[in-house]
């Protein structure tokens, strides 16, 4: 028999505190890297964007063309400085960009931060939700599949989870305002909240512009109820596009970790194996999941233009929808900046996060 003896680190001629101080090291470099991957990562979306939106035109043309005659067309033009040559107006809105001056939008003369910051928190409330969502649905049906690994249930949910990311987000949409809101008229149809909630809530001294928020802070539970009733189907129909995905990561990778050694022992000493699944296979089996939340949070926000159009939720998705069709490359382009800052920074925390759960995380 061959007897592992393990030999200190003095011994070795690695002092311990080196050590410890290479792997932080190893994890800060890492960081680092991963946080200075952000500008690039929203350099390359700007440009992308601002190109494509000047294959058509200039923004004027496009946005007010056939409305104006052609002189008053030509000077709004010249006075926006589109008649210039291409790449200077690139590098002066990448300038306006770093000052946090986004400009003013065509269609409608407004400024697209206030824009951003009045219908952002109408997108962020349906991703918080949708989220919400997909982790209730997702996790505990991804464990039952796993429990149940090769038999119905598991087949049946395995089905589940394909439809669920596979269905169009607009027609799961459609479905469920006619089955819940015209059939049989449970839900409300459509907005985030009715008229008189939405005044209720506006007169709130610095609101939040999250509903439910808001409803809380001003103890009015009538409107924190009307506020839900409206959540629930977009929701359900963004929450089941993620959720799919996490029952088929949580069944993937609980199954690998049921069949590790520490498992096995705890069911040879006759722990249950419920107590295996809930107690100590999950966690592990969690840090996919974690991994992989930075790209659902892309899928959301492109699902939430499906979705906020669909039940008319006035989000960044709706009003996206309606200066694409206003051809108002001004706030399309303030839009999308916005969007890229979020996915970059939520890809960004979520690499912290799994880089500090697992160790195995690093360059």
């Amino acid at each position: 028999m061959t007897a592992l003896i393990e030999t200190p680190p003095e011994a070795a001629g690695v002092p311990a505190p080196a050590a410890k101080q290479k792997a932080g090291g190893g994890l800060a470099t890492y960081l680092v890297i991963r946080f200075l991957l952000i500008f690039p990562t929203i350099l390359i979306l700007v440009t992308l964007v601002f190109f494509l939106m000047r294959i058509t035109g200039d923004p004027i043309t496009a946005a007010l063309g056939g409305r104006l005659p052609a002189d008053q067309l030509a000077v709004r033009i010249h006075e926006a400085g589109y008649d210039r040559p291409i790449m200077i107006q690139y590098f002066e809105y990448l300038g306006q960009i770093f000052t946090g001056n986004f400009g003013r939008t065509i269609s409608d003369n407004r400024a697209v931060t206030e824009m951003l910051a009045t219908f952002g928190t109408a997108t962020l409330e349906l991703a918080i939700n949708a989220l919400i969502v997909a982790f209730l649905v997702g996790i505990p049906l991804g464990m039952i599949a796993a429990h149940r690994r090769d038999k119905t249930a598991d087949a049946g949910l395995r089905i589940f989870a394909i439809l669920s990311y596979a269905t169009p987000v607009f027609f799961a949409g459609l479905l469920l305002k006619l089955i819940f809101s015209v059939w049989l008229g449970w839900l409300p149809v459509a907005g985030r909240a009715s008229t008189t909630t939405e005044i209720s809530l506006s007169g709130l001294g610095a609101p939040s512009g999250i509903f439910w928020l808001d409803a809380l802070r001003s103890g009015n539970l009538a409107a924190f109820g009307d506020v839900e009733a409206h959540a629930v189907l977009p929701a359900i129909t963004l929450g089941l596009l993620t959720a799919g995905v996490f029952l088929r990561l949580v069944r993937t990778n609980l199954i690998g970790t049921l069949g590790k050694d520490y498992v096995e022992a705890g069911r040879s000493r006759g722990v249950s194996e419920y107590r295996l699944v809930t107690k100590h296979a999950y966690k592990p089996a969690l840090i996919p999941i974690i991994t992989v939340m930075g790209l659902q949070i892309a899928l959301l926000l492109g699902g939430a233009v499906l979705t906020e159009t669909t039940f008319e939720w006035k989000g960044l998705g709706f009003q996206l929808a309606q200066y694409l069709t206003a051809r108002d490359f001004v706030a399309v382009q303030g839009i999308v900046v916005l969007l890229a800052v979020i996915v970059a920074v939520t890809n960004f925390i979520v690499d912290v996060v799994a880089a500090l759960i697992d160790p195995r995380v690093r360059y």
